[in-house]
């Protein structure tokens, strides 16, 4: 037991060395002046998917909170057109506003009333229906831009971590080589393992961030919209009730 602890004391003493001795072949100041090119060019082939990635990610994050806000996809400023057209029993006004003004309250509505003004049925239970299936394909499409950001934070450690594995299969082919004598050569790459982790992380972990905060903020604006659907078909059923009375 003795020996081993003494062989991974001799190892950490032989890495700590190795990168200093590589910093100073290379010029870099430890201190601190370590720029995002330098990293880039330690960090090897694995930091050209992993630049990718990045940018992917960026541009998911703004595509999604430009798309993805509430009032764009509920629509509060056509509520009072629509609720009058229902109320009037004019469907075909209120399917007119629905395909002029695409969101997902007027996708998914427009499926209802689509039912409506086709077979001009009284039973409401096929129309919830079809505004249910028109739901599930507009949660598809909704979330599958959320989803880019699930893979991204899934697939980020691990191509870095392959990247960290290559560096490892360097550094071990360099000792292989008789390279112990020459600290600089081995740091080369463990410094790729090391970078090329720590860059999977920075990118994973933001991307995980931002896929549970769309995710939970989508499912807030389904609830919501389900309710606000069901409250415009319960307008036309009154207002069919009150005209059928009359």
């Amino acid at each position: 037991m003795k020996n081993y602890y003494v062989c991974w004391l001799n190892i950490i003493i032989f890495v700590s060395s190795s990168i200093s001795a590589y910093a100073q072949s290379t010029k870099i100041d430890i201190d601190g002046s370590i720029t995002l090119k330098d990293l880039v060019i330690q960090g090897g082939w694995a930091m050209w998917p992993l630049g990718i990635f990045s940018i992917i990610l960026l541009y998911f994050i703004i595509r999604n909170t430009i798309l993805l806000r509430e009032k764009e996809m509920l629509r509060p400023d056509l509520s009072n057109k629509i609720e009058k057209c229902l109320s009037d029993n004019d469907i075909k006004s209120a399917r007119v506003i629905c395909s002029k003004n695409e969101s997902l309250i007027t996708s998914v509505l427009d499926a209802g009333l689509k039912r409506l003004d086709e077979e001009n049925i009284n039973d409401l239970s096929q129309v919830m229906d079809a505004i249910e299936d028109a739901g599930n394909e507009q949660m598809v499409i909704y979330m599958k831009p959320i989803n880019y950001l699930s893979i991204i934070g899934s697939t980020a450690p691990m191509l870095g971590l392959l990247g960290t594995v290559s560096g490892m299969i360097k550094a071990f082919s360099i000792i292989s080589q008789g390279g112990m004598g020459d600290p600089g050569k081995l740091a080369g790459s463990i410094g790729e393992a090391l970078v090329t982790t720590a860059t999977g992380l920075v990118i994973a972990i933001p991307a995980m961030i931002a896929y549970f905060i769309f995710k939970n903020n989508f499912i807030k604006t389904m609830s919501t919209m389900g309710i606000k659907v069901t409250d415009l078909i319960n307008i036309y059923r009154k207002s069919t009730i009150k005209e059928n009375n009359h």
